[in-house]
């Protein structure tokens, strides 16, 4: 077993030549190994370093000091870390920037050496030191993150609906859909996801390599995938208000599934009219989603709301508070009342008392570490309840939040309801 002193740490910014391009492909191969994805190729990751660069992304390399015989070069990292900025719609006035973190890998052989803990507390004192209020991760495991004062602040549910004759709307739906060609949606897209970003409390800004990936244009295997079919809604002025972006799951399966790969709606007409269309298909019987809204208004539309099986509820977006005052002065609020709330967190970033009082739809928040708190709990349990996606009062109920006054939790819950439930369809 070695240490953390064993490697070199490297922060650059990707690039796409010289001598920054060659370590940006070699981390590159290091994390597609990591997640299990095929070999790179010259016209993938030259692609793909583009995209980086474009998003200003900076990426984190663990170097190994010795190596054995015969491995892998020295020049390819044992761990990744990236990140880059991004908005996130915190029901504020704007949306608020965030530092978020992606593509974290370990080499399997050289686990257990504190390789993550040193990448991520630094590249957080580095996030801080820049001014950020928040960070936000997607996860591939859940276990990992809430130790760095990471908690769930958002959840999708993945579902199945059968599209057979039973499909009825109860009432239609404003506006129609037609066909497009699925590859225009990377030119197209950007536009649309952003009225959906400025409206729904959740929503994570998106990173260039999505359009190509939701598009089509840029398969798993890096090529173009002609599987993937598209279609638009139009509201009644003839404006593009949604997308939907799908792929057959072909003829052995049964029932024929069709899977959506992406749907942005920027209203309740746009999101029911594209399922409408969906069930429209010829020779599908189900539709699958695996980034419905938990407040899905598809099973209420429906004439018989069991068309829609909830297959899981899985974990979306990751919270980090990294400056209390800045972040809940930040967000956007439907009541009034005031709070004291104190917070402990190992890496130091949130820790303190905290006077919240809200008034007019806006929040003064004030560290104020003599004053007597009504209630306490981690930085892992503020990031969830931050956007109003977890309740206090069953973070209270499951030992994650300590009342110090009986009823605070009802209290806090109340303060932090959240103008909708929140909700996003941006993996990072």
């Amino acid at each position: 077993m070695g240490s953390v002193t064993d490697y070199d740490f490297r922060t650059f910014a990707a690039a796409s030549e010289g001598e920054g391009g060659g370590a940006t492909r070699a981390w590159l191969q290091a994390e597609t190994q990591g997640f299990h994805e095929p070999r790179l190729g010259e016209k993938t990751l030259t692609r793909a370093t583009a995209a980086m660069v474009k998003d200003g992304q900076i990426l984190t390399g663990a170097y190994a000091r010795t190596r054995p015989e015969a491995s892998l070069d020295a020049e390819v990292p044992v761990a990744t870390f990236a990140t880059f900025e991004r908005t996130i719609n915190v029901g504020g006035a704007a949306p608020l920037p965030a530092h978020l973190i992606s593509a974290v890998t370990v080499r399997p052989t050289h686990r257990r050496n504190g390789i993550l803990r040193e990448m991520m507390t630094s590249d957080l004192d580095r996030a801080v030191a820049d001014g950020y209020a928040i960070a936000a991760l997607t996860v591939s495991e859940a276990t990992i993150y809430r130790r760095f004062g990471f908690g769930v602040a958002t959840v999708v549910h993945s579902i199945s609906v059968g599209t057979d004759h039973r499909f009825r709307l109860l009432a239609s739906p404003q506006g129609r859909c037609e066909l497009v060609d699925a590859r225009e949606i990377a030119t197209l897209g950007p536009a649309i996801f952003a009225g959906f970003h400025e409206r729904r409390v959740g929503s994570v800004d998106r990173h260039t390599k999505y359009w190509g990936r939701v598009s089509g244009l840029d398969g798993e295997k890096g090529e173009e995938d002609p599987s993937v079919r598209g279609a638009l809604h139009y509201d009644e002025s003839g404006a593009i208000d949604g997308y939907v972006t799908y792929r057959f799951s072909g003829w052995e399966s049964d029932p024929q599934v069709v899977e959506v790969v992406d749907l942005v709606a920027q209203n309740a007409d746009a999101y029911l009219g594209l399922w409408q269309f969906l069930a429209s298909l010829d020779l599908v019987t189900t539709v699958t989603y695996a980034a419905a809204p938990a407040d899905d208004p598809l099973r209420w539309a429906l004439a018989d709301w069991r068309l829609v099986s909830v297959k899981s509820v899985d974990d979306w977006l990751w919270m980090r508070i990294l400056d209390v005052v800045a972040a809940f002065e930040a967000r956007g609020y439907v009541n009034e009342g005031s709070i004291v709330f104190a917070v402990s967190d190992p890496l130091g970033h949130a820790a303190g008392r905290y006077r919240m009082q809200v008034e007019g739809g806006r929040a003064t928040v004030v560290r104020d570490n003599a004053a007597a708190s009504d209630l306490e709990l981690d930085a892992s349990a503020l990031g969830s309840v931050y956007l109003g996606g977890a309740d206090p009062r069953v973070l209270a109920a499951a030992g994650q939040i300590t009342e110090h006054v009986p009823g605070a939790a009802a209290s806090f819950a109340r303060l932090l309801a959240p103008v909708e439930q929140p909700y996003g369809i941006t993996h990072f």
